[in-house]
């Protein structure tokens, strides 16, 4: 369990932070971009869940803001030479079945919902707006830890997570939106 009995520490006034085993590194580091991209996702997904009241729904998202910062956790974790970014009782990474209960949520809300027939414009109910702007923000945040991917060891886990939010928020954004029935339909050129 986490306590904080002091909210600021001033250990960051000069451009660090501090990661998982104390290793400092700036703020603007790569893993931090994509830790706060993490976090971000997090809070807008906070502002979406309050524009719910479908219990079942409620509770996968808030499950799901669980994990991401379990994510962010991973994120802010270095792997060590040959890691195989196995979680312990002292190391938080995302794992297998994370995603696939993902993958599970996602099949079952796209079983009730009508045939794709065109892309579509993020809106319709408000509530299905605000999980397009998380699923954009998701989409953000994997681009960003892609990014840092790149240039350090990341779990592939944590990165297959993130992918399949995103999916998983287009159909629970497409569930709000009376099953797909609500939908605004982009219609190429429409405006020319």
């Amino acid at each position: 369990m986490v306590k904080l009995n002091k909210i600021y520490t001033k250990t960051g006034d000069d451009g660090t932070t501090g990661l998982v085993g104390g290793a400092r590194v700036a703020k603007n580091d790569p893993r931090m971009a994509a830790i706060g991209d993490v976090d971000e996702l997090n809070s807008v997904l906070g502002v979406a869940i309050c524009q719910l009241d479908d219990g079942k729904l409620l509770k996968s998202l808030q499950v799901i803001q669980n994990d991401l910062f379990d994510l962010g956790a991973d994120l802010a974790t270095p792997a060590d030479e040959g890691d195989d970014f196995a979680p312990s009782e002292m190391v938080l990474r995302i794992t297998p079945s994370q995603v696939e209960r993902l993958e599970s949520e996602i099949d079952a809300v796209n079983d009730g919902l009508d045939p794709l027939t065109s892309f579509i414009l993020p809106g319709g109910s408000n509530a299905a707006a605000a999980i397009h702007l998380a699923r954009a923000t998701a989409r953000r945040a994997e681009r960003t830890a892609v990014s840092a991917a790149q240039v350090m060891a990341l779990n592939p886990q944590a990165l297959a997570y993130l992918n399949r939010l995103s999916d998983y928020l287009f159909v629970v954004a497409r569930m709000l939106n009376n099953g797909g029935k609500s939908d605004i339909l982009w219609v190429p050129g429409a405006s020319r």
